[in-house]
């Protein structure tokens, strides 16, 4: 009784607070991606991927709080098309009796050299074994702009037009708002943070980092200050294929491990 009660308030819990993972890259330094550039950024910041310039498609497994029965499972796409991306995300979060799907599109596009903007439009359902089904329809904005050769500052906004589910569930879909650097001290070390603020909660800080080891090898890890939670990580490239390992700690629910496999068209 006491497991299933901890499963259901960590699912209400990520429900009202939190976006879901945002790939195991971003989630190993701190979830402070906001000004950094990945596929996931799908997820975070969608501004993210108006650099890219090949097709990515990467899927993502993450075990929550090391329980086999709450899990979340996520795809990512990414298509350039001339001077515009196009992006397409799916996730689920949950248990048999209580989860959660998200499916979104984005469009992000560079302007000159310098700033990147993306819109994406979601669509939620929660599925509740006692209640049957509710959906709903979310927007998110972003943009990116880099100061400098060395450092960029990012800005995103999720569900400003404050979407809900139906009025008779006690689960609401966050409004949350993201401020950070990206700081490219050397070739081989990124530095990044983020203030995460959703309404109704504290504001987060989330610091992290990245080192290239070598050219097929990085490690990573990161804080966040509220809660706090630690976060470490390592990817492996190989030509095309990419893969990403992290996992982070809570000091009251335990570790969360996720892995992310990518290919670069």
């Amino acid at each position: 009784m006491m497991k299933f009660c901890t499963l259901i308030f960590s699912l209400i819990s990520f429900s009202v607070s939190a976006q879901l993972s945002s790939g195991a890259r971003i989630v190993a330094m701190g979830n402070a991606g906001v000004a950094m550039q990945d596929v996931w950024s799908l997820i975070g910041n969608q501004a993210g991927i108006a650099g890219i310039d090949k097709p990515i498609i990467s899927a993502g497994y993450e075990q929550r709080f090391l329980d086999k029965d709450l899990n979340a499972q996520s795809l990512v796409i990414v298509f350039p098309i001339k001077n515009s991306v196009f992006g397409a995300s799916f996730q689920k979060y949950g248990i048999s009796s209580f989860n959660e799907q998200k499916a979104g599109l984005s469009y992000a596009k560079q302007y000159g050299s310098n700033l990147n903007l993306a819109i994406n439009v979601n669509f939620h359902q929660l599925k509740i074994s006692s209640y049957g089904n509710a959906n709903t329809f979310s927007t998110e904005v972003g943009l990116q702009y880099k100061l400098n050769k060395i450092l960029t500052v990012g800005a995103h906004i999720a569900n400003p037009n404050r979407s809900n589910y139906s009025q008779d569930l006690n689960v609401s879909i966050p409004v949350s708002m993201q401020l950070g650097l990206a700081y490219r001290v050397s070739d081989q070390l990124l530095v990044v943070n983020t203030f995460d603020k959703t309404l109704g909660y504290p504001t987060d800080f989330k610091i992290g980092g990245e080192y290239k080891v070598i050219e097929w090898l990085s490690i990573r890890g990161g804080v966040s200050v509220n809660p706090f939670k630690q976060f470490v990580g390592i990817g492996f490239y190989y030509q095309h294929i990419k893969i990403d390992v992290a996992t982070s700690s809570h000091a009251v629910l335990g570790y969360t491990p996720q892995l992310a496999l990518s290919y670069e068209f």
